[in-house]
């Protein structure tokens, strides 16, 4: 389990770095400034990286054993800024003792 939470921690500190980009960046570029290119390229990122965390939050949710209504709360975190950092902060206090 250890590597499956490494890689979940990472996972969520990176799609938490390029959401905050996208919506407090790119975003407000797009809208307030007429600039929307840094949304077409960081947007995209964004997506394809989220598609990541999702399989490693479930890789981790299973190995965990976590329930359903967990493992969506979990993968919910990397749609909102700021959430995926201390979903993974929670996460990582519960699970770090049983990884040692």
């Amino acid at each position: 389990m250890r590597g499956a939470l490494t890689r979940y921690r990472v996972m969520a500190y990176v799609v938490g770095g390029w959401l905050i980009v996208l919506v407090l960046v790119a975003m407000p570029l797009k809208y307030l400034a007429d600039r929307p290119r840094l949304v077409e390229i960081v947007g995209p990122v964004h997506g394809f990286l989220y598609m990541a965390y999702l399989v490693t939050a479930v890789d981790l949710a299973f190995r965990a054993k976590w329930s359903a209504v967990r493992t969506v709360l979990v993968m919910l975190a990397g749609t909102i800024p700021f959430l995926s950092f201390y979903a993974e902060r929670k996460v990582t206090a519960e699970l770090a003792p049983a990884v040692r």
